[in-house]
């Protein structure tokens, strides 16, 4: 009978086929006829050739490349070029020299025992000679010419109008300071002023940039430093006051001052002196003179105050009368003083310029008592023991020499110097230096015949008396503008140097050449003989 498979077992049929299969790796022992499990077989090894490598050998190429040709070359060259010459010099003849007589002896002998005597004589003479005593030879170079070193100025006081009124050097020669004022017309007495100065030897010196600079109350009208101390000063006012300041000190430079009492000048101060103490030669005291006919000499005190310590008055009743004199004007009581000078052999010795136009010999021995009637907390007494003949004007500047105890010299506005000697009235000689005033004149501290002269003509003048007595050595022009040229000193300490101030207010300090700072064989002796000359 037939029979049909169920769906359950064609599951179960595939199942197990699948195990068989899974465990062919057994080989059947089983015939032919009866399929076994699967075997491993190994069989031949299957290459494929490759075409592309084939054709890659095909298309080989060889290449090959040559660079140009190297072109040389040969060249010889020869440096030198050898000539051959000759030359032949005349031949040298035989000079002739002239021939030489034989001397005579006798001859000879004759004339030596004449000359004899005199030739001895001679000798004797320049033996005995004092031609050429004090000189010196100066193997520097010599400078001939006068130069413009510095011009100095202060452009606020320039700004103000302000002329330069006194310059003065310090005791050491290397600064140099200037006074601020005015010197024409009008009412300066509360014009703000002031007192500048410049060190010469300060690295990156600046001409319109004082060193120190000091603000005044009223026009300062002249200024002197110290003997010894470089940095002290003192100055006289329009004021009629008189101040000491220290220049070093910026922030407080006032040491002493007079203050306005009654012992105060009470017209302008034109000159301050720094005189030292008779008892204490170390200590120095300030004499001023001014226009009210006073002279007066402060010591420093305690609290900043300079102390009247003396003072001297010139009564027009007390001055000698060994010359004839310009009548006073009526009420006139005192003449008054514009300059001052102190003889370097006698230091009781001074000579005062006036607005008389006469200069006064003076002493401060002195011990006649003064006829006046102005205030004072010391006896005032009359200075004048000789009157010498007068200017035309105001005398603006006397200089006494330091190489004669009787010469001076004066200037005044009649623009003449004069030479006088202390021994008589008569000027030795007269020098009309400028058309207009002549503010200043000083004696060179070197050279015994050389002075300075500064003119209203904006010159500074040099003379050497020994060359000329009537024209000036070297004339030198400060302004261009021919402004006056007020004042002027020589350095004592660096004698080449000399200082003018001018109207403009700048302040030259200006090289004298070799000629004007080294003294010349006699140059004392002819000083000594201008001195013996008597006035015509």
């Amino acid at each position: 009978m037939a029979t049909s498979a169920q769906p359950w077992q064609l599951g179960l049929a595939g199942s197990a086929g699948a195990e068989a299969l899974a465990t062919s790796g057994t080989a059947s022992t089983e015939g032919p006829e009866r399929p076994g499990p699967l075997q491993d077989e190994t069989l031949g090894v299957a290459s494929v050739p490759s075409q592309w490598r084939g054709v890659q050998g095909i298309r080989g190429e060889t290449k090959s490349c040559q660079t140009a040709s190297i072109a040389t070359a040969e060249a010889s060259v020869q440096a030198r070029k050898h000539v051959d010459a000759e030359v032949q010099t005349e031949a040298p003849e035989p000079v002739s020299l002239p021939s030489v007589p034989r001397y005579n002896g006798p001859q000879l002998a004759a004339f030596l025992r004449k000359v004899e005597a005199m030739v001895t004589r001679e000798l004797n003479k320049n033996w005995q000679s004092h031609a050429f005593d004090g000189f010196e030879v100066n193997w520097a170079e010599q400078q001939q010419t006068v130069n413009c070193l510095h011009t100095l100025s202060y452009p606020p006081a320039q700004g103000q109008g302000l002329h330069v009124t006194g310059v003065s050097w310090n005791s050491t020669g290397s600064v140099v300071a200037c006074a601020y004022g005015r010197l024409d017309d009008g009412d300066w007495s509360t014009l703000r002023s002031f007192v500048c100065a410049w060190n010469l030897d300060r690295r990156g010196l600046s001409p319109q940039q004082p060193s120190a600079v000091v603000e005044v109350p009223s026009a300062a009208m002249c200024l002197a430093f110290h003997p010894t101390r470089p940095s002290h000063v003192a100055g006289g006012l329009y004021s009629g006051e008189v101040l000491v300041w220290d220049m070093s000190r910026p922030e407080d430079p006032l040491l002493w001052r007079t203050g306005l009492t009654d012992d105060t000048h009470t017209d302008p101060v034109y000159q301050v002196v720094w005189l030292p103490e008779p008892r204490h030669s170390h200590r120095f005291q300030v004499l001023s003179v001014a226009a009210d006919g006073k002279v007066l000499l402060w010591q420093g005190v305690g609290a900043g105050r300079l102390q009247l310590s003396a003072g001297f008055a010139l009564a027009v009743q007390q001055l000698p009368r060994n010359t004839k004199l310009k009548k006073p004007s009526r009420g006139e009581a005192e003449v008054g003083a514009t300059a001052v000078a102190f003889s370097s052999f006698d230091p009781s010795l001074f000579v005062l310029g006036t607005e008389g136009g006469f200069p006064l010999k003076c002493s401060l021995s002195a011990e006649e008592a003064a006829v006046t009637r102005m205030p004072s907390s010391v006896p005032l007494r009359a200075p004048a023991q000789f009157t010498f003949a007068p200017h035309g004007g105001p005398v603006y500047s006397v200089s006494c020499s330091p190489f004669h105890r009787n010469l001076f010299l004066s200037a005044g506005t009649d623009g003449h110097a004069h030479l006088y000697s202390m021994l008589q009235a008569q000027p030795l000689t007269s020098l009309q230096l400028s058309h207009k005033y002549l503010f200043a004149v000083r004696w060179s501290p070197v050279r015994p015949l050389v002075f300075a002269a500064a003119s209203g003509e904006g010159d500074v003048q040099l003379f050497d008396l020994q060359k000329s007595s009537q024209k000036p050595t070297v004339s030198v022009k400060q302004t261009e503008d021919e402004s006056p040229v007020y004042c002027l000193e020589f350095n004592c300490q660096q004698t080449q140097l000399l200082a003018a101030g001018d109207a403009k207010g700048t302040v030259k300090v200006w090289q004298l050449s070799s000629e004007f700072t080294e003294q010349g064989a006699r140059e004392t002796e002819l000083l000594d003989q201008l001195a013996s000359e008597v006035a015509s």
